[in-house]
This record gives C-alpha cells, sequence and structure tokens, in this order.
C-alpha cells in the first residue's frame, strides 16, 4: 500500500463560487436544456456550460483581459467538465460512492466558509436562479473525483527509500522553495511525426508571443495550455526541488523570478515553465516528538473486476480466520490485493496516523498493540489492520523524510495523473455539440532568426 499523498480538491468550475452573477442563467429560457457534448452514456447540458463559464468570468472580475475569447473559453470550460463526467463514470465503475451524510458535512461546510448555514446557503442559490439539487449534485461529483485521485495515489504511485535518500543529498538547497506556473502543450499517447511538428509549433508560438511581450504567462496559459490547470493560469504553487521535474529542476539555479524556460519535451508533451518567485519556507523542527505506529494490513480491492459485496464477503472470510488463531502475515502474503506490501505480511513500517488518509488513522489509533481491527472501508477497497507496536520520535530527521516522500509523491501523482487523463479522454466516445468546440488555434510561431555564416 502507498501513502496517501495529499493533493489540493481541485474547484470544479461549476460550483467554483457561490456570489457568481448565476441568475443570468434564469433568463436564457430554452437554452438550459439543450445538450452541449456526449460523454459515453451521459451528458453535458448547456445549462451546466453555461453557470460554469458564468463562475469563471466572475472569478476573473477586473483581470477580463487575461481571458481567451468566449469561444475559446467555452471550449476549455467544456472540455474540463467533459473530463469530470468521465472521472465520475470511472469512480462509480471502482466502487467510490459518497453517501448522503458525507454529501451533507460537505455542503455544510461550504455554507460556513460562506459565512452562513445549510438554508442560507440554498436561499442564496435559488435567488441567483440556481437549482439546490444541481448544486448538490455537483458537489457530490467534485468529492467523487478527489476520491478517485486519492485511490488512484493507493494504487499506483509509490516512493523508493532510493528516491527519499537521493532528495536528502541535496541539502544545500533546502528550505528553498519555487513558485511555478506552467504552459503544456499536450501530445497524445504514441505522438506521430506531424502531431510532435503541429505540437512544437504551437509552443514555439506560445514562447514567441512571451518573448515580444505581446501576451503575459497567465494569460497565455488560459487561452493555449492543455493542462487542467488552464484556467488558473497554469498556476502550480509554491514546489520545493525535488517536486520538480528533473529537466526543469537543473535550470532553477539558474533562473529569477519572472523568467522563462523552455519549450521541453515531456512524457505529456512540450512544456514551458515561468519562476515567478522564490522563498525560504526552511523551520526548525528539534525538539517536536510524534507517535508513530507499526502495522501491518490486509486489503481486498473494490473495482471493475470485483464489486463491493464480493470484496467484503472476502475480506470478512479472512477476519474470521485471524480470529480463530491464523497469521495475520500468512493471510496477508496468501490473500491481501496490496502488491506493496503483501510480500512482506502487510508490512507497513513505522508511519504517522494520518500517513495512510483519516480512516486508515482512526482505525490504527483505536487499537492496542497486538490488537486487529474489524474490516473498514476506504477509497481502495476492504481492509484489516493490525497495530504492532507504538512510538514516540523526534519529528526532525523522521519528519524530513516523511516530507520528501510526500512531495516526490505529489510529484509522481501529478504527472501519472494527467496521462491517466488524456487516457480517459481517448478512449471515450465524446460528441461535442457546441459551435465552441472547435480546436483553438495555435498562434503563429515566432520567425526563426536567419542563419549564420560559419
Amino acid at each position: 500500500m502507498t501513502k496517501t499523498f495529499p493533493v489540493l480538491l481541485a474547484s470544479l468550475i461549476a460550483v467554483s463560487t457561490v456570489s457568481a452573477p448565476l441568475q443570468v442563467l434564469a433568463q436564457q429560457g430554452q437554452s438550459l436544456d439543450r445538450i452541449a457534448a456526449i460523454v459515453d452514456e451521459d451528458v453535458v447540458l448547456q445549462s451546466e456550460l453555461d453557470r460554469a463559464i458564468i463562475n469563471i468570468k466572475a472569478q476573473y472580475a477586473g483581470r477580463e483581459g487575461q481571458l481567451p475569447p468566449d469561444d475559446v473559453l467555452s471550449r476549455q470550460v467544456l472540455e474540463r467538465l467533459v473530463l469530470v463526467k468521465l472521472q465520475v463514470t470511472r469512480a462509480e465503475g471502482s466502487g467510490i460512492k459518497v453517501s448522503d451524510q458525507e454529501l451533507n458535512q460537505a455542503l455544510n461546510a461550504i455554507a460556513q466558509q460562506n459565512g452562513s448555514n445549510l438554508d442560507a446557503l440554498r436561499q442564496r442559490l435559488a435567488a441567483d436562479g440556481v437549482d439546490f439539487n444541481d448544486f448538490r449534485s455537483s458537489v457530490r461529483d467534485e468529492i467523487t473525483v478527489q476520491r478517485l485521485r486519492q485511490s488512484f495515489a493507493q494504487s499506483r504511485i509509490s516512493v523508493s527509500e532510493g528516491e527519499v535518500d537521493a532528495a536528502l543529498k541535496q541539502e544545500a538547497t533546502a528550505g528553498t522553495q519555487y513558485h511555478l506556473a506552467h504552459i503544456l502543450i499536450a501530445l497524445p499517447e504514441g505522438a506521430t511525426a506531424e502531431q510532435i511538428a503541429t505540437g512544437q509549433k504551437k509552443v514555439d508560438g506560445v514562447k514567441g508571443l512571451l518573448d515580444k511581450g505581446e501576451l503575459d504567462f497567465n494569460a497565455a496559459a488560459v487561452r493555449y495550455s492543455d493542462s487542467p490547470n488552464a484556467l488558473e493560469g497554469g498556476d502550480l504553487g509554491w514546489r520545493s526541488l525535488d517536486e520538480i521535474p528533473g529537466a526543469f529542476a537543473q535550470m532553477m539555479t539558474g533562473m529569477k523570478a519572472g523568467d522563462v524556460v523552455g519549450p521541453l519535451r515531456g512524457p505529456s508533451g512540450f512544456q514551458l515553465l515561468k519562476l515567478v518567485e522564490v522563498r525560504d519556507a526552511s523551520a526548525a523542527t528539534t525538539g517536536q516528538t510524534i507517535t508513530e505506529y507499526h502495522g501491518r494490513h490486509i486489503l481486498i480491492r473494490v473495482n471493475d473486476q470485483q464489486d463491493n459485496a464480493t470484496a467484503k464477503a472476502k475480506i470478512d472470510s479472512i477476519r474470521a480466520r485471524i480470529a480463530g488463531g491464523a497469521e495475520f502475515e500468512a493471510e496477508a502474503k496468501a490473500s491481501s490485493e496490496d502488491t506493496n506490501s503483501k510480500g512482506q505480511g502487510g508490512d507497513l513500517g513505522w508511519f504517522p496516523a494520518e500517513a495512510f488518509g483519516p480512516d486508515f488513522g482512526k482505525q490504527v489509533t483505536g487499537l492496542s498493540d497486538g490488537g486487529v481491527s474489524q474490516p473498514f472501508r476506504t477509497d481502495a477497497g476492504w481492509h484489516i489492520v493490525q497495530r504492532v507496536a507504538t512510538r514516540q520520535t523526534d519529528s526532525g530527521t523522521d519528519n524530513k523524510r516523511a516530507q520528501i516522500r510526500e512531495t516526490i509523491g505529489r510529484r509522481k501523482l501529478e504527472e501519472e495523473y494527467n496521462r491517466y487523463l488524456q487516457e480517459l479522454r481517448g478512449e471515450a466516445y465524446v460528441d461535442l455539440r457546441t459551435p465552441a468546440a472547435a480546436p483553438a488555434a495555435a498562434p503563429a510561431p515566432a520567425p526563426a532568426p536567419a542563419p549564420t555564416k560559419p
């Protein structure tokens, strides 16, 4: 089992701001129920697209010049909504569900963030012409997508001790963090020579616009980037050096705030990277202690090949055998579906309570040393955990390793998940039925410099 690396909940543009002037939608009459896109067996309605576009424009109030033309913006927003539909469908097919209780808790949290309660939020949405059931459904989708990412991280992302050791050797830059933004010109898996040439031409054209000062980086990202964060100006937030792809990391020390490097070819396509600013984020950690747990676990996955009821029946049978005297390690080696720990008898080593997520941590902290939990469900499937031992440890070195492991994991997750989204999109049947769905035109590339004589 890999640790659940924290991921920022990607705000779905359909519900990104409660304060947007959504009452405009109520005046659009018959266009509300027109189909904007067919996504496999689901649809994106024109009302969803309109609402999302209005929300984006509300977020850019006073900065409208950074947004692309309306047809390009509509295309980008529609593509994002298509990806949401595809992720929700895949999550539901993998057994990921959001209960009504969990959804109500999330809605109450949204209301509190807006300085009100749920009834007041419902009234505000109604005043803005937003159906509360639509809003509720959007929030459910948002949580579902987050859990799909978490499940993806647990099943596909691992960080070796060697990778952590290598990152620790970069102590000379310890504490330095970089605020970055990027522009991605995506290439499909197994891109042809013609597709690569088209991508190269487009990224060169974007770089030419930046170099001549005809467009700032954020506006170029919104207009041309194929990254999921394009509508946020390509903002990647603060990163330590070990969170930055190696090809770019080598350039960081020679850059100053405002510099743009690239284009560089990566697994997902061509990228331009901007260094926004640099800061020293080092902080003393000596004298702090944390509780760590040594544990083992057995996982039975819930996925397309195995539904929830089947997985639950398997884990119940395993738990009964352990209660009857079977060795936990032997059962893990024989039956666990976590390939990372199965060979070690389910051994997870030492970890802080929240390392594998709050549900897992709650089970571990509720046991005594030697105790075995009852079966419990997470996004990955059904688990049994055994708490082997407990210790108090200095958070200095160990916590540093945990932080580095987490940052490397976040970087890997971002890269792998973006490729996963491209695969989802490529495999799906998508019929875009809005005029705004035409591809954005690539900017003309900057003229090549005149050749010089040897």
